[in-house]
Parts: C-alpha cells; structure tokens; sequence
C-alpha cells in the first residue's frame, strides 16, 4: 500500500492506494520502507511532462528507498532477514545481455525494469518508496552498513549514485581537478563524493548563492591503506568540500580556468543559454565532460572545432551499477559522508509538500519521508 497521485491534473494529491506487487521469485527481496528521499524525477513523473511522458495512473512514485528485508528468496546470497537494506532508480533488468553480464546492468537495453512505473507481462504495475513495502530483484538492493543513519543514507540511492559512477569511472581522484556544474540535489552529492575521493573540486553555478554551503570544509580526505589523510586547506566544520567556486554569470568566468579540469559532471537540467562550448573549453587534454542531469531542451550547436584544441570528450552517465552502490555505501561509512537533508514525516500532506517545494526550489538538498509507521497505511 502507498501513497499515490490520481492524475495529471492533480499530480500533488495524494491518497491511500492498495496494490498487488509481481509475483516473488527466488532472487527477490521484500523491504518493509523506513525511509524514502525524494528525487527530481518524482516530480516529473508525476507531472507526466517530459522525458516522463507516458505515467499510467494510479502511480506510487519515490525510489530512495531504506528499510529492512522481511522476506529473501532462496537464491539470494548477500542479504539476510533483518538486513537494513536500500533500493534506488532500478529495481530489475533481463539479466541476460551483454551489459548485464558486464557489470553495466545499469544499462540493460533489453529489459530497464524502473523502480516505480513499469508494467509487468501480467499487467501489474511496479510502485515505488512513498509506501509500505517494495520488492526488488537482489542486483538492485544493497545492504547497508550500520555506520550510516538510514536519513541520511536514503537519497545517496539515486542522486548519490548517479554523481558517484560518473566520477569513479572517469578517474575522480588524487591529483584529478573535478568540475561539478549545478550545486542542487545532484550536484552537492557530486561535489561531496568528488572531495571525498581526494579530488580537486570546482563547484560551477550560475550565482553565489550556495558558495558558502559548497565551499565548507575542513579537509579533502581520501582512503590511503585505510588511513584517513588531512590537509591544511581550512578550518571549517566538514560540509560538502568545494576547494573552488566559480560564477557562470560573471564577466570572463571562463577564461581562467581554460584547459584546467579533467573532468566536468553537469547535474543541472536548465538548457536555456547553457554555455556548453565554454565548459568544453575548461578541459585538459582528453578531460571529459559528463552530463548526468536531463535538460528537457537540446544542449546548443557545438563543432568539431570545439572539441580539438584538447581532443575533449563528451558523454552522459545512467544512475550506477550494484558495485559502485556498495563501493559509494563503504566509501560513505568510512568518511563519515552526509547528505544534506530535510527530513518530513510521511502522510498525505506530507508527501504534497515535499513534491510542490522540490518543484518550487525549495530544497536544500534533498527531502527524505520518515516515519513509516504501521498506521499510517490503514483505511
């Protein structure tokens, strides 16, 4: 049971609604919820708008799940009853192809079974976090470690591991300079996990308004033969860890960063005036930029010619694979990493305010529902 928009046209109202799951296999995992972030896609979703386009309602939204596995299949083999277990963006794939059998299950071209909004062979439809209970295949349940408050771990599921991979398989780092464009729900992860690896990190953003919240930090620390390395770059209490802040809509903003990063990760999904070709421009030989957030609008007309003077690449990044969650997870436990979180207790108008101020721009950085009390689902 969860809570559910109706339609399009009343896409923040929410009530009660009972529901059948797929049926259990012997790789599942039934999770009774404690917890739930709230993503930008919730809200799209719900809206029906955009690369969304196509929401069968009645519809459950919400995958930044946490809670406790309550029922195992028999060949699941890394998760126990009792387990704290988390859910992200995905929660099924064909398991067959050749990116599932590659550790790129993440991006299965075959069978993309999302954690809210697909619809099965027997016409179940899958629900999301904003309820009682999910199930989900083992591939795309992660086990928690105790170390990391179940609050705060919740929206690392999807925004957390969606920076993550990006900046773990493009060589985040020691020695690396990381670009984080968009210092929102995506980009504080980006700027969080980057300065965690140990990487120089530029926080990119179109006004100084959240300079300050970026620029707290107390070191750069990184795993070294699992000692903890301190550097002398501040004083501060530990926050998100931008060693750099950089205003897009000053004069000449560019210019002095020209061929300096190895790597960009846009989070942002504003396309009106996006300045592409200048942060092409901030990229050393071979840097890379990637795009994680989802502008609804085409990026603007780039050449060939803007790619050459360093030989720069350009990509795009799908939420993350069962090993970099586990990987974001110890990494997250071992720093002490924490989301920035504003926590709203589950109920129907609960979930109402948490969707209207994520569309309104009112988070800072992320929502969670708590409170996912027995009671809170009965008729």
């Amino acid at each position: 049971m969860g809570f559910a928009s109706h339609s399009q046209e009343r896409w923040s109202d929410f009530k009660l609604l009972e529901y059948k799951p797929r049926p259990f296999t012997e790789f599942d995992v039934d999770v009774k919820i404690s917890h739930c972030g709230v993503c930008g896609s919730d809200i799209h979703t719900l809206k029906n708008q955009g690369t969304w386009i196509g929401t069968k309602y009645p519809i459950v939204v919400g995958h930044e799940i946490v809670g406790k596995a309550v029922k195992v299949g028999s060949k699941v083999t890394d998760i126990a009853i009792g387990d704290r277990v988390g859910v992200g963006a995905q929660i099924g794939s064909c398991g067959d192809c050749k990116f599932c059998k590659n550790g790129n299950e993440n991006y299965c071209n075959v069978r993309m079974i999302d954690t809210y909004g697909t619809t099965f062979e027997d016409g179940t439809v899958q629900q999301g976090g904003y309820a009682n209970y999910i199930r989900a295949h083992t591939q795309f349940a992660f086990k928690i470690p105790d170390d990391i408050p179940s609050d705060i771990v919740a929206p690392m599921l999807c925004g957390g591991l969606t920076c993550f991979s990006p900046l773990i398989r493009n060589g985040a780092g020691p020695g690396k300079k990381v670009g984080i464009v968009g210092i929102g729900g995506l980009g504080h992860f980006g700027v969080l996990f980057a300065a965690a690896l140990g990487a120089e990190v530029y926080a990119i953003s179109h006004s100084t308004n959240k300079k300050e919240d970026a620029m707290k930090v107390v070191f750069v620390s990184h795993i070294d033969d699992g000692e903890r390395i301190e550097s002398n770059l501040s004083l501060a209490l530990v926050q998100m860890g931008a060693h750099h802040f950089t205003v897009t809509s000053e004069r000449g903003w560019a210019e002095p960063l020209r061929h300096e990063l190895d790597l960009i990760i846009s989070t942002t999904n504003g396309s009106k005036d996006y300045p592409l070709q200048e942060y092409l421009s901030l990229l050393s030989v071979h840097g890379k930029f990637i795009s994680v957030g989802l502008p609804e609008a085409p990026f603007p007309q780039i050449r060939c010619q803007d790619f050459m003077s360093q030989g720069a690449l350009m990509g795009a990044s799908h939420i993350g694979n069962k090993a970099e969650a586990l990987q974001m997870l110890d990494l997250a436990a071992k720093q002490n990493i924490k989301s920035w979180i504003q926590p709203v207790k589950l109920s129907q108008a609960g979930c109402k305010e948490v969707v209207e101020s994520v569309l309104d721009g009112k988070a800072r950085y992320r929502y969670v529902l708590t409170d996912f009390d027995d009671e809170k689902f009965a008729n």
